[in-house]
């Protein structure tokens, strides 16, 4: 299929060479795990700033520091969100399972390439060290994306890098088209013509614009779906590697005749567009995670939800037997 690989010399050139890669037409990826990706967050701000197609792969291992490098966690939903200076917003999504990696890796660079930005796919330790029965897709069956480049002025007679769509996205024009000259950096940048701006309005205006345009992605991904009733006592939220453990565990509950659902999030930032109606139909919303509470932070903060936490930091997944213990004593 054409592509490239390379072992950079450190975390800060791996991203960089991605940003160049990006700046040059290419889908590029570059991976780490939760020390690597704070040492890429300056360059992060850098393809936000930008507005460059890119992906960052987060295998979340136990932290901080160094941690424990070969245990699984889900502690670096925080820094994939909100760990960059400014209001630097990026596009967060998760797999479930170790086949989920594949379709979830389409899914980043679908969106990347989309809205013309950085997105970060999070896997764990757990999954990374997973293996599942996976039938290998033919490359004709998959849906190609939509990638274009323009090769010619988009407003009389001349190209404004930062000319938006309907959905805020900017054209992506490869270096050296000719007529197509422009200025990109981590200066904030006019409207439209990407030049050098520090008026105060501009900036605010820029500002929302990229918020938006990660808001507007909301629109392009799938409404969340739940396994079990639409609405009842106990909504059971997970995400990532927890999957099998927590959809094992509501299965047991509901073969007990318990009223209990579950949604499992893989659109992290955005969240789908209905999140906030479907917790608001359970009486209780139950966030079992591998970290103190980050995504429950995330859904009491964005839906105002009386979301409580199971919390396990231990470098293990969790066990059915302790969740399904956690379910019971919240339904009584």
């Amino acid at each position: 299929f054409g592509v490239k690989t390379f072992q950079a010399e450190d975390e800060i050139a791996a991203i960089t060479a991605v940003i160049g890669a990006s700046f040059g037409g290419s889908l590029a990826v570059t991976a780490s795990s939760g020390p690597g990706i704070a040492l890429k967050g300056e360059a992060i701000g850098l393809a936000v700033m930008t507005e460059l197609p890119l992906v960052i792969i987060d295998v979340q291992r136990g932290g901080p520091s160094t941690g424990l490098p070969t245990k699984t966690e889900q502690s670096d939903l925080f820094i994939s969100v909100l760990g960059r200076n400014g209001d630097c917003p990026v596009p967060v999504i998760a797999a479930q399972s170790p086949a989920d990696c594949f379709t979830m890796a389409q899914e980043a660079l679908r969106i990347a390439v989309e809205f013309m930005t950085p997105v970060f796919l999070l896997t764990d330790g757990y999954i990374a060290n997973g293996a599942e029965p996976w039938p290998v897709p033919k490359a004709a069956d998959l849906k190609p994306l939509a990638i274009r480049h323009p090769a010619k002025p988009n407003r009389e007679g001349e190209y404004l890098p930062y000319l938006r769509d309907d959905r805020l996205v900017r054209p992506w024009a490869i270096p050296g088209t000719p007529g197509l000259e422009h200025r990109i950096g981590g200066l904030e940048k006019a409207e439209d013509t990407g030049d050098v701006s520090y008026d105060p309005d501009n900036h605010h205006r820029m500002t929302m614009i990229r918020k938006q345009k990660v808001e507007n992605i909301a629109q392009a991904i799938p409404e969340q779906t739940v396994m079990g009733p639409s609405e009842g006592d106990l909504l059971v939220v997970s995400w990532g590697g927890t999957y099998g453990a927590v959809r094992a565990a509501v299965e047991r509950c509901q073969h007990r005749g318990r009223s209990v659902a579950h949604a499992h999030l893989r659109y992290l930032n955005p969240f789908p567009r209905n999140l906030g109606d479907l917790l608001r139909r359970y009486r209780k919303v139950l966030v079992p995670e591998l970290n103190t509470g980050q995504l429950r932070f995330l859904l009491r903060a964005n839906f105002l939800v009386d979301a409580q936490g199971l919390n396990k930091i231990k470098g293990k997944p969790f066990l059915v037997g302790e969740l399904v213990e956690k379910m019971e004593s919240m339904l009584g």
